[in-house]
This record gives C-alpha cells, sequence and structure tokens, in this order.
C-alpha cells in the first residue's frame, strides 16, 4: 500500500489511537484497549466445523469458506496463519462489505447501535486488517444509509488516499414513499467505491439488455447483422469536417449543420460508403449516418445511479431470503441480489475471490457462487449463519434456491417491431391498447366506405370498374343504404385492437443461470489464549491454551504452516521446526526436540514455563534456535507487562 503523504487532513475521534476487542462473542459489543494489547495482537485459530457439497473445483469447498465469528479477529487470522495466507493473502479482487450502519436503532438480529468513536475505530481496523488481503487491482465496495457515509468517506480517504476514490452510487433501495416520515422519505443508500490504485483499476461494462438490443435494427439487410444510426455530424471542431456530401439520391448538402463538423473525413467517409457502412435514410437524401453494429458494441457502462428496477429493493429482498429460509423473520434490511449482482459483475471476473466480511444472511456469498466467483464471508453471529447464511448457501449448491438471479426473464419480441422499439415498450403499448380499446367502439358504415372507395378507385389511371359498372354500383349502394343506418354500421374495434396487439407482440423468454453445484467450508474461530487483568494489565494463559489448541494458536500467531502427523514438531517455517510444550521447557525437552531436528533445521520451543538451564542447553546443542516463554515472548517487545 502506498504511504499518506504528510500534512493530509485527517478525521480525528476520540480513542483512535486505541483498538477495540470483543467483550462478548456473538455481539457488537467492544472495549477499548492498548493497541499492544495481546487480545488486540492475537491471531487465533480457524476451527473447520464441516464441508458442503463439493470439495475441489473452481468453486467447491476448499475456495470458498464461510467463517463464524469476530470480523477483526478472522481478518487477521486470514492474513497472518499460512494455510490461510497462501490462498487468500494479496488474492481478494473485490471488497464488499455492508456493515452495521450505526443508526442507533435496535434491530432483531444485531445491535446497530455503536458510538460514533466506537464504529470508525471498528471500521478502520477492519479495513486495515483487510489490506493485506487485497489484490494489487481489487476494489473496495462500502454499503451505508447517512448516518455514517460522511465519516465513511473521510476514514477511507485516509486508508487508501482520496486519489483512490472512484465514485458513490446511489441506490434506491425502496420504490414507495414512507408518508409516516418525519422529515423526508429516505428512499437511497450509499455505496463507497475506492480502488487499491485507481491509475490501474479497471471496471467491467454491463451486460447488454434486450431493450438496448432493441435499438439495432437491419433496414437494409447488412450482412453484418443489426445496426443503429450514428450521426456523421459532432459538436467537436475537426479541421477535416467541412467539406461537402452529395447523397446516393442527388441531393447536395454543403456543409454540416451550423455549429457542427463532420466526424471524419471526406475520405473516410467515401471508403466506409464504399463498403456500406453509411445510412443514407430510405430514400437516399438524408444526411449520413455512420453504423454501429450490434455484433461489436460492448455492453453499457455503469451509471452512479441505480433505480430499483434495475438493481433490486429492499422488499425484494426480503422475498428472496423468505423464499430459501422459510418460517423465519427476515432482516431489517437485506440487500437483493440483483443489487450485488451488479456490484461484482462489475468489479471481478469469473474465478476471482469476492469478501464480504458482515455476510449477514449470505446475499454476497450466494451471488458471488452463481456468478462462479470465490467466495470468502464472516458473520459474526452463529444463530444468523445457523438461521440463515448456511442453509441460504447450501441451497445454493444443491440448485434448490430458484429465486434471485438463479434465473432470468427478459421480455423477447414475436412480431417485428418498429426500429427503435424495444420488447419492454411493445408490452407496455399493447397494454395501454386495452385499456384505451376495450370500452370504446369504432362504427363504420359498410355502404358509405364503400362507396368512398368505388368513387376513389374510379379517379385512378386504370380504374378496376368501366365508367358504367362504377355508376350502376353506386346507386345500388344508395339504395342498399335508404332506411338501414343501424343495420349497415360495424364495429371494427375487435379488429383494430387485435391488429394493434399483433404488431406489438412479445413473450417472456427465461433464461437459467445457475443450476448448483460447488461447495463451501463452514468454519469457526477459535476461542482466545490470553487473559488480561484489567487493573494491572498483567497477561495470564485462558483455560483454553492447552493440548493442541494451544499448539494450533501458537503456529499461527507465528506463522508456522501445521504438520499435525509429526511426533514432536507441530509447525514449520522453511527451515525452522516449532515445538509448542504444554508445561516447562527443561533439559530433557530441549534434548527430544533437537535430536528430531533434521539437517541445517532450527528449532523455535514455545513452553509455558523454561527453565534457564533448557535456553543455555538449547544454544550449545542447536545454535540459531530459540525458546520463547508464553505468554511473555509471544508478541513483540514491550506489549506484555
Amino acid at each position: 500500500m502506498k504511504r499518506r503523504p504528510k500534512g493530509r487532513l485527517e478525521l480525528t475521534w476520540m480513542g483512535k489511537d486505541s483498538a477495540l476487542i470483543p467483550v462478548e462473542d456473538g455481539k457488537y459489543d467492544y472495549a477499548w484497549v492498548d493497541p499492544s494489547d495481546p487480545r488486540a495482537l492475537e491471531v487465533k485459530s480457524i476451527e473447520v466445523v464441516e464441508q458442503v457439497g463439493e470439495v475441489d473445483g473452481p468453486t467447491g469447498a476448499n475456495e470458498n469458506l464461510l467463517i463464524v465469528g469476530d470480523s477483526g479477529d478472522a481478518l487477521r487470522s486470514l492474513g497472518t496463519i499460512p494455510e490461510y495466507a497462501d490462498k487468500y493473502l494479496g488474492q481478494v479482487k473485490l471488497v464488499y462489505i455492508d456493515p452495521p450502519f450505526n443508526t442507533e436503532q435496535t434491530f432483531e438480529h444485531y445491535a446497530d447501535q455503536l458510538e460514533h468513536s466506537i464504529w470508525l475505530t471498528m471500521m478502520r481496523d477492519r479495513i486495515r486488517d483487510i489490506k493485506p488481503l487485497l489484490a494489487d487491482d481489487a476494489s473496495v465496495w462500502v454499503h451505508l444509509d447517512d448516518a455514517e457515509v460522511h465519516r465513511m468517506r473521510l476514514l477511507l480517504d485516509e486508508e487508501f488516499g482520496p486519489e483512490n476514490f472512484v465514485t458513490e452510487v446511489i441506490w434506491q433501495k425502496v420504490y414507495t414513499v414512507k408518508n409516516s416520515a418525519k422529515h423526508f422519505s429516505k428512499d437511497h443508500d450509499t455505496i463507497l467505491v475506492y480502488a487499491v490504485d485507481k491509475a490501474t483499476w479497471r471496471r467491467n461494462r454491463l451486460p447488454r439488455t434486450a431493450a438496448m438490443d432493441a435499438r439495432y435494427s437491419n433496414p437494409d439487410n447488412d450482412p453484418r447483422g443489426p445496426w443503429k444510426a450514428k450521426p456523421l455530424q459532432a459538436n467537436k471542431p475537426y479541421s477535416k469536417g467541412t467539406y461537402s456530401v452529395q447523397t446516393p439520391g442527388g441531393r447536395v448538402i454543403e456543409a454540416p449543420p451550423p455549429g457542427t463538423y463532420w466526424r471524419i473525413s471526406q475520405e473516410e467517409l467515401f471508403r466506409l460508403d464504399q463498403d456500406g457502412q453509411v445510412w443514407w435514410g430510405k430514400d437516399g437524401l438524408g444526411t449520413p449516418n455512420t453504423k454501429t453494429y450490434l455484433g461489436v458494441v460492448e455492453g453499457k457502462i455503469p451509471q452512479t445511479i441505480w433505480s430499483y428496477k434495475d438493481a433490486g429493493h429492499n422488499d425484494q429482498a426480503k422475498s428472496e431470503v423468505q423464499a430459501v429460509v422459510p418460517g423465519h423473520a427476515p432482516f431489517a434490511t437485506p440487500k437483493p441480489e440483483k443489487l450485488l449482482r451488479r456490484v461484482i459483475e462489475i468489479a471481478t471476473n469469473p474465478g476471482e475471490l469476492v469478501l464480504d466480511a458482515f455476510a449477514g444472511s449470505g446475499t454476497s456469498a450466494a451471488v458471488a457462487h452463481k456468478l462462479r466467483r470465490r467466495w470468502l464471508a464472516v458473520e459474526l453471529q452463529p444463530q444468523t449463519v445457523s438461521t440463515f447464511t448456511a442453509p441460504r448457501l447450501t441451497k445454493v449448491v444443491e440448485g434448490q434456491d430458484l429465486g434471485g438471479i438463479t434465473s432470468t426473464t427478459a421480455r423477447v419480441e414475436v412480431a417485428d417491431l418498429p426500429d427503435g422499439v424495444s420488447p419492454e415498450d411493445a408490452q407496455k403499448f399493447s397494454a395501454l391498447v386495452g385499456k384505451f380499446t376495450d370500452d370504446r367502439h369504432l362504427p363504420i358504415n359498410v355502404v358509405t366506405e364503400t362507396a368512398k372507395f368505388v368513387r376513389q378507385a374510379a379517379k385512378t389511371d386504370e380504374p378496376p370498374l368501366t365508367q358504367e359498372e362504377s355508376k350502376t354500383l353506386l346507386a345500388l349502394l344508395r339504395k342498399a343504404g335508404q332506411g338501414t343506418e343501424g343495420e349497415a354500421t360495424v364495429d371494427v374495434m375487435p379488429q383494430v385492437r387485435k391488429a394493434l396487439r399483433d404488431a406489438a407482440k412479445t413473450r417472456d423468454e427465461s433464461t437459467t443461470l445457475w443450476e448448483g453445484g460447488g461447495g463451501f467450508t463452514v468454519a469457526k474461530m477459535g476461542p482466545s489464549m490470553y487473559e488480561v487483568d484489567d487493573e494491572d494489565g498483567q497477561v495470564f494463559l485462558s483455560s483454553e491454551a492447552t493440548n493442541g489448541a494451544w499448539s494450533k494458536a501458537i503456529a499461527g500467531q507465528l506463522k508456522f504452516t501445521l504438520t499435525p502427523d509429526d511426533p514432536v514438531f507441530c509447525g514449520v517455517r522453511k527451515r525452522q521446526r516449532l515445538a509448542v510444550i504444554d508445561g516447562v521447557a527443561d533439559q530433557s525437552v530441549v534434548r527430544t526436540v533437537v535430536e528430531h531436528l533434521g539437517e541445517k533445521e532450527k528449532a523455535v520451543i514455545v513452553a509455558k514455563g523454561v527453565l534457564p538451564e533448557a535456553a543455555q542447553l538449547l544454544q550449545e546443542l542447536s545454535p540459531g534456535s530459540r525458546v520463547k516463554k508464553a505468554p511473555e515472548d509471544m508478541f513483540p517487545k514491550g506489549t506484555v507487562n
């Protein structure tokens, strides 16, 4: 990461120089501690609980990980423990986090009422723990409402640099006005987007829609397929763009319209015209337009305002959760799958890694899985995971989640629609035709209209009837019409209505995006190995610091890869071997450890007590090997009293 230049504006708050530790597992409840406190530096173990679905493969359980526990603990462990750091360090392409909004409300599933200073410190620490996991071309998307978004913007400026701010997305989260609102109906959330390095970050375009493609047609049967006309004139001055043009129909256009220039030179226009890539209108007399072909156009450039029609809304999100986890009240503000699809498709490609450190009901992981991305998800509350997150993701793997983005339905044309009319436009037109014509009549007098037709036909160059035949027919029509006004009248509205609807006929066409597959691992954060006396700062080993749990935690803290099958050593790091002793390291322990070292290998011995003669013996038998006493020697010098 780039170092912040001196003199940059910074956001300050009470406790900014302190650290936070969870007070109680599974709750947003924190206590201030010194940054050197072992509980703020501890790397807890990650304990695998189960694997769901396929183990191997690009979306298997070996790639996707759901962790139950505090996000700070989880992120720190993911970036430190070798088994996880080797897989995830520097690999995350997208971070989407939807943290507690700090709105001073109490939601059913979590307490969203953290004081500003605590909230800012928590988010600052999470961002710093996320940074080592980020790829060089990654982006971070932080989803908030108006309670903390302004502070978060300043915090992200500090952590990533204001030059790496990409944009601010406005998402319309509701589709109706809240009439009970005291001041304003709050209709949107904000998503702040930052890049690790804005200069090199590249966003994807959004997939094209049927409505966008409907603007392309092929009236001249161009073999290159459907195209859309682009005016040749533009406002930008161009020295070679002031020539006269003669159309194929013989019309001479002396110059481009006032205040404009032709976009290309006369030679380029001639070349494109010879190749059939210029449209002069149906009569060949129009102002020239170049053709843009559907087959070569890219997707849609993302905009900063996302309508609920395009990105879903809160009610839709609640329905999606209820559909896969019935019988449980959904979160107050879940996010719809369409919203996460937009984020993930803009920021990543298939196979890349997505991280959500506040997973909630698991929308981001579910969408990432369906879009064939790898994912990491962390959720604080075990109850949330067991009730919502894990069951939902299991249904995704098993192909039983039929909602959200699993399948998409698009309106497609049945009849040939006019140029520029999308299937959605035609559907609306057809519905309006019914509304305007169902109770209306269009009476036509057959005798009168036939007489008009006969008179018009008689005036043509080659009339279908002789003059005498026309007179006779008109005389007969006059007689037929006498006294039969009502009988000669026909309501043609049903035929007109049918003709209009037939011309605008469309249908729904469904495309299945996801049918199941892959897998994921469920894990939980291991217990803390340390306790600190809040009065004098004295550090003790906790009751959990025994046997294999303690060895595993020590290995992770010191960045040793576990070797569970080794009878003496529990970890390895290059040519160093780790031995964790659940007791006192004496001379006998040292001799056993040294005897099992390979050639050029050194040992790191961690014990709860160390005899002076044992440490001296280790230096004599294996110079360069070390012995550490826990907890005193587990953290940087000066961090433990």
